[in-house]
């Protein structure tokens, strides 16, 4: 077969040479050979005279390539390409923004201190509101847990120690006077260390930046602050946002040290399970948030792409990337998703959109839940704890409406991630620097930096356009239902919502025969994290999944 695409070859050839990106081939001159090579691996070809009449201006943009290249492209800067996961005849929801939490009659100081640390946040925030507790005491409490378990867990890179307790003796000084600031005042937290925080490291659990200290705060940081949450801990993430395995070793699953906890929001995902914080942030392109979660029986919120400010957070795919919460409740993921989403001006995927969110409601009315029939009809490991779920739901009201995701190839576009993800860390692949990484393995980012420079600019253009037909056809899919669930990982709602952006709550959702939790995912419309919530909360509530806790 014979097209005449330019853009492929241009995107190759300097890989197809035989010369490894990191050496200089600025003197190497280009032949019809050079080009036959490289339409093989893009499944493309050409005649002789064809790649012959090529070899001027592949050489000129070859020589564009080498130019751009001597300016610093330093990983914040976003290319002038913003993904909108909006399809045709989108509407927002009507109203203004309005978050009602939960009303708590009473809530005690346990007899045994080690209790708290099991707390929900709101739970912790009424103890503070009342004054049953300090914040300084909370933050010493949650920093000495940190302490003890992370010689087991590896969920920690570093202890914010010294900022924890004066901004916990701020919060006290705060409350005192009468200036309450709301339900995270107060309350200690910790940050997947792609989060920059002024002062301290920033290292990407990875070893070329393990040394990187950035002058500035991540966006989210600074909204926690402003609402006086207290930042106990940087955490510990898969190196480059992939897995969990970092420079310092293998962050554990605290229900099994035998096995990591899953990434990349590893320490996230960790240290919450485990009773080290109330809440940390983690963040997800392809499974980060809820993977983790889902392995460590957290309860973990995915936004939709373009809800929360990304700006100060290390950037692996300007398309895909998110950030959200992983806490114990779907309450509390709520009150921190509340206090982190809007506008900053800085990252312009952010879009404005109401946030309408009651956890007073305890029933499903009037909400159209689907759920993945075929999916949930199949057999997996953990069909007997789904099929549970759906007889609860129904138990709770709820009219589950049989669907089925749109057919379209989303695993095939999912090499958007890594060429992103190629450009995001240009410089540490040119450099020969991805050699430091701790990962060397096929299946690691070195390796997938290295073999994303091959895919053609071309290609990575269809990709995007199939993406759009992909949105277009989910908008469709999902209709007027508001919230369906899925099992978790199941076929292909993972990567395909990761691509559309559409939001999800996972949570527990009962136990393996050898005591590790299961979990099960709640996927609801885009910017719809409200009712998403809501109806996350209200099977929630009734369970008790989230009740048990990991013994260290």
């Amino acid at each position: 077969m014979k097209k005449h695409l330019l853009l492929p070859t241009l995107c190759l050839v300097s890989m197809a040479m035989g010369a490894f990106i990191t050496k200089s081939i600025e003197n190497q001159n280009l032949t019809v050979e050079i080009i036959k090579n490289a339409e093989k691996i893009m499944g493309l070809e050409f005649t002789p005279a064809e790649a012959d009449s090529m070899l001027v201006e592949l050489t000129d943009t070859r020589k564009n390539f080498e130019d751009i290249r001597k300016v610093e492209l330093k990983n914040e800067v976003a290319p002038a390409l913003l993904f909108n996961p909006l399809p045709v005849g989108f509407e927002f929801e009507k109203g203004n923004s309005n978050f009602k939490a939960s009303v708590l009659t009473s809530v005690s100081l346990p007899k045994d201190k080690n209790d708290l640390a099991f707390y929900s946040v709101r739970q912790l925030a009424e103890l503070i509101r009342t004054k049953k507790i300090s914040s300084v005491e909370l933050t010493k409490f949650f920093l000495e847990r940190l302490k003890k378990y992370d010689t087991q867990l590896q969920c920690v890179i570093t202890l914010t120690e010294d900022l924890a307790l004066i901004q916990a003796t701020k919060a006290d000084a705060e409350i005192a006077s009468g200036k309450y600031r709301g339900l995270l005042h107060g309350i200690p937290y910790g940050a997947k260390d792609l989060l920059a925080k002024k002062g301290y490291k920033t290292t990407w659990g990875s070893v070329p930046y393990k040394s990187q200290v950035l002058d500035y705060d991540a966006v989210v940081v600074e909204r926690l602050e402003k609402a006086g949450a207290v930042l106990c801990a940087k955490l510990t993430l898969g190196e480059l946002a992939w897995g969990d395995v970092w420079f310092g070793g293998m962050t554990k699953n605290p229900w099994n040290l035998k096995r990591g906890s899953s990434g990349s929001s590893a320490g996230s995902a960790s240290a919450v399970s485990a009773g080290l914080l109330p809440f940390a942030i983690g963040s997800e392109t392809l499974g980060s948030i809820v993977s983790p979660s889902s392995e460590c029986g957290d309860t973990g919120l995915r936004p939709t792409f373009g809800r929360v400010p990304r700006t100060g957070a290390m950037a692996l795919s300007w398309s895909m990337d998110k950030l959200g919460p992983i806490c114990r409740t779907v309450e509390d993921c709520a009150i921190v998703f509340n206090n982190i989403y809007g506008k900053d001006g800085k990252d312009l995927t952010v879009m404005d959109a109401p946030f309408q969110f009651d956890g007073t409601k305890k029933d499903l009315k009037g909400i159209k839940i689907g759920y993945l029939k075929n999916d949930f009809e199949g057999k997996y490991p953990n069909k007997k704890q789904d099929s549970l779920t759906l007889v609860m739901m129904k138990k709770l009201g709820a009219e589950l409406i049989p669907m089925e995701l749109p057919s379209l190839p989303s695993n095939d576009i999912s090499f958007l991630l890594t060429v992103e993800g190629a450009a995001a860390f240009d410089d540490l692949t040119r450099s020969g620097k991805d050699d430091l990484m701790v990962r060397q393995i096929k299946n690691a980012w070195p390796n997938a930096f290295r073999a994303a420079r091959f895919v053609p600019a071309v290609e990575y253009i269809q990709a995007n356009r199939h993406r759009s037909l992909l949105i277009q056809d989910f908008h469709k899919k999902l209709g007027k239902i508001d919230v369906y669930l899925s099992p978790a990982f199941a076929s292909k709602n993972l990567t395909m919502t990761n691509l559309t952006g559409h939001p999800c709550v996972v949570l527990p959702n009962g136990f393996r025969p050898e005591g590790r939790p299961t979990s099960i995912t709640f996927m609801g419309k885009l910017f719809g994290e409200g009712k998403l919530l809501q109806v996350a909360k209200i099977y929630q509530d009734a369970t008790d999944f989230h009740l048990k806790h990991p013994k260290l």
